[in-house]
């Protein structure tokens, strides 16, 4: 019995940290290229700068090069933009000297996903209609989160997650607790589609979106929710592997929407974090540490209270390999 049909994480999702150098694509651009020891051509790019504040921003290869969204506004997406990625390559990408992602001696980190079914990740772009609907998807799996950004208009953004139900959603560019609403049609989604309602935030009509849909693949991937306990001896959970990388709301305040870690050589104990809902710059402490199996909580605030979390979990390595193999703690 496989453990994991995923040995190799980073064929699919890498963390890098890069240093801005300002240089215009006409003179090369700054190409950075993906640490690990697997070369990965990257669909999804989600860049924030760590030492200053700057948007987020995501360029995706769906909609094509020199074009953004940012996670933490509302605003449309920015198109034509020459300084901007101009290059999913094929083990990392280039950009230019517009500032947002390379401004010289700036510090940036940069979410890489690899778009693929077999790793539960899928770009899927469409026009509104304003009526319900579903939209196809290609993960031949059930998607367990769907970030839905409008393109067109400035709409705030909508995540859907398994651990709030089709009957809510939340925004990524708000601390908001979870808000009902049409989105979803109060219909789950399924292995081949999605299904939107009415809500403005997904399915205006005439204009246009972008959606990212994820599906938890054992070993690699975990998308679902926690109790925390309020106590400095937190609330310990199972991913069944070694994250790399924590996406963590609250479902119930307004407390949340921690991205850890923002460094790729940090150490338990001292968590790095961004916030995905603000332009803010990079903060550290304790906080949460990575296990080989999952993650355990290191306050008794923010991410730890008395309250429900969702989370998004994507491995360094499995907790057992294909093989039988175990891996190792941190």
């Amino acid at each position: 019995m496989a453990y994991t049909t995923i040995d190799d994480s980073e064929a699919n999702f890498q963390v890098v940290n890069y240093s801005g150098n300002g240089t215009a694509i006409g003179s090369g651009g700054n190409a950075v290229t993906l640490p690990g020891e697997t070369d990965m051509q990257p669909d999804i790019v989600w860049i924030k700068r760590r030492d200053a504040t700057a948007s987020h921003e995501i360029a995706d290869s769906g909609r094509g090069v020199e074009i953004r969204v940012y996670p933490d506004t509302d605003g449309a997406q920015d198109t034509g933009v020459t300084e901007a990625l101009s290059v999913f390559g094929s083990d990392g990408f280039t950009y230019g000297n517009s500032g947002g992602g390379n401004a010289s001696g700036g510090s940036y980190v940069a979410w890489c996903w690899k778009e693929s079914a077999d790793a539960g990740v899928d770009i899927v772009t469409y026009t509104g209609n304003g009526s319900n609907r579903t939209i196809s998807h290609s993960l031949s799996a059930v998607p367990e989160m769907i970030i839905v950004k409008e393109t067109s208009h400035s709409t705030n953004w909508a995540i859907y997650h398994i651990g709030t139900g089709n009957t809510n959603f939340l925004k990524m560019n708000d601390t908001a607790a979870t808000e009902d609403t049409d989105n979803w049609q109060d219909t789950d989604p399924t292995s081949s589609v999605f299904s939107l309602g009415s809500g403005g935030q997904t399915n205006n009509s005439s204009r246009t979106y972008v959606a990212y849909c994820f599906a938890g693949k054992q070993g690699y991937s975990k998308f679902g929710s926690y109790e925390g306990n309020g106590n400095a001896d937190g609330t310990f959970v199972y991913t069944g592997f070694k994250p790399k990388f924590l996406w963590v709301k609250s479902a119930d305040s307004t407390s949340g929407a921690y991205m850890i870690p923002s460094k790729t050589d940090w150490v338990n104990g001292n968590t790095y974090w961004l916030y995905s809902y603000s332009n803010t710059t990079e903060s550290n402490g304790a906080f949460v540490d990575f296990h080989s199996n999952g993650f355990k909580l290191r306050k008794n605030d923010d991410i730890n209270n008395s309250e429900t979390y969702i989370y998004a979990a994507f491995a360094e390595a499995p907790f057992v390999n294909s093989n039988g193999v175990p891996g190792t703690a941190r």
